[in-house]
């Protein structure tokens, strides 16, 4: 393990050995709904909260890959969760059945990539054998606690995304075979004034553009040495916006794609500018992008989850809204990458 710069580079390059996605009722409406492992079309679960329900999804989602790959939850060293709720409840509270050291998290939608990031971290290093990230996000939950509630009926803005109600879980390993994280950036917190709570893309564009650029900046590769780059959910105002900022430092993305435009169909679901949401990543990644690298319709690709760092509570303050993003560098594995 090496780091450059803001990249940790792995030596020994940590194993995707299985992973899961489960979905709600507006993600089994979209274009990846046949790649879900689970899709509950009640978003209650049969709970009396939203906040339950979304632990559901997080249990779900863990319990569904570990049996993918045949493991049980004894055989993890450590859980790197997150999610959206106050102090990351729906993370902490699916991890009441999980009898694992479990590490909470808060990146807001860039949990995905940092969870990952940091289990490969502790894998390579020999800390832990094997190691689990997961993150999770529910749409009402999200409404209610940074918005309003949905039966105040408000009017959603074009720049609006539409939180996923769904949530992705990742255990890496360090055998031979499958999908590789080849490296981490992880990213820093930038603010560039942004203070329309419905209009997060431009909150958290800055922050993917300098990830980026740091990234490149590392490992001196090009957008072109990659298959596909994603982003975790800038949606339709945060991609174009990205697109103007790299341009800026001479750096364009012809194979750029985002998880928020990819988990909904923008022109038919009424989402909006796209999907958000720390289970917006999270979903893609372990029910699209994980298995093109496993089956080889891709090689190798950067995929950036990015989050906005804001709180009920400080955008209530007039604050505005930090930015921040985590870059993953991921590859099929295969022998002479």
């Amino acid at each position: 393990m090496r780091r450059k710069g803001d990249t940790v580079l792995f030596d020994r390059p940590p194993r995707a050995a299985a992973w899961a996605a489960v979905g709600g009722k507006k993600e089994s409406e979209g274009p990846l709904a046949d790649a879900f492992d689970l899709l509950l079309t009640d978003a209650s679960c049969g709970e009396k909260s939203w906040e339950k329900a979304e632990s559901d999804f997080a249990r779900y989602t863990l319990e569904a890959a570990l049996k993918k790959g045949g493991l049980s939850a004894a055989e993890l060293d450590g859980v790197f969760a997150g999610d959206l709720e106050f102090q990351c409840t729906a993370s902490a509270y699916a991890m009441r059945g999980f009898d694992v050291p479990y590490l909470g998290l808060y990146g807001a939608c860039s949990t995905m990539a940092e969870g990952v990031g940091l289990a490969a971290c502790m894998v390579e290093g020999g800390a832990m054998r094997r190691a689990a990230a997961m993150a999770s996000s529910h749409f009402c939950a999200a409404e209610r606690q940074f918005r309003t509630p949905l039966m105040y009926g408000g009017k959603r803005t074009p720049t609006a995304q539409w939180t996923v109600t769904g949530a992705g879980a990742l255990v890496l390993d360090a055998a031979p075979g499958g999908p590789r994280v080849q490296a981490v950036t992880f990213g820093r917190v930038r603010d560039y004034n942004v203070t329309d709570i419905n209009n997060m893309g431009a909150a958290m564009a800055p922050a993917a553009c300098e990830t980026i650029l740091n990234y490149l900046a590392d490992t001196g590769r090009t957008p072109e040495d990659f298959d596909a780059v994603y982003t975790g959910d800038l949606g339709l105002v945060g991609s174009r916006l990205l697109a103007q900022l790299l341009e800026r430092e001479g750096v364009r993305l012809p194979n750029h794609q985002d998880c928020g435009l990819l988990v909904y169909s923008v022109d038919s679901q009424n989402v909006q500018a796209g999907g958000s949401g720390a289970g917006c990543s999270a979903a893609v990644l372990c029910c699209h992008v994980l298995p093109l690298l496993a089956e080889g319709q891709l090689r190798r690709v950067l995929f950036l989850s990015t989050g906005a760092l804001m709180s009920q509570t400080t955008f209530l303050q007039g604050e505005s809204i930090p930015g921040i993003a985590h870059l993953l560098e991921l590859s099929s594995g295969e022998e002479g990458q």
